[in-house]
């Protein structure tokens, strides 16, 4: 099986920001994680990232706010969309 794209979507919040999403179904789990997910969902104000949600290779699931890296439990794609978007409802730039 080769890695499938699930979703790719990119969508204005305001003329200043906008939000994008990319998510991967992989053959195997990436090392650090325990799903078979690859993910990157940002959310990009005034050119900057302020928040991203993403795992990689031997670091598994987190998320950056403002930069700063904080452990993310991952329990579904539904579920890590879910708290993208209240995360960026949330967001107080």
């Amino acid at each position: 099986m080769k890695a499938e794209l699930i979703v790719r979507r990119r969508a204005s919040i305001s003329d200043e920001s906008f939000v994008e999403l990319v998510a991967w179904n992989l053959p195997r789990p990436l090392e650090g994680s325990d799903h078979s997910f690859k993910y990157r969902f940002a959310y990009v104000v005034n050119e900057i990232c302020v928040l991203r949600y993403d795992n990689e290779r031997g670091k598994g699931d987190h998320r950056h706010i403002r930069g700063i890296e904080h452990p993310y439990k991952f329990s579904g794609l539904e579920k890590l969309i879910a708290d993208f978007n209240k995360d960026v409802e949330g967001f107080e730039p």
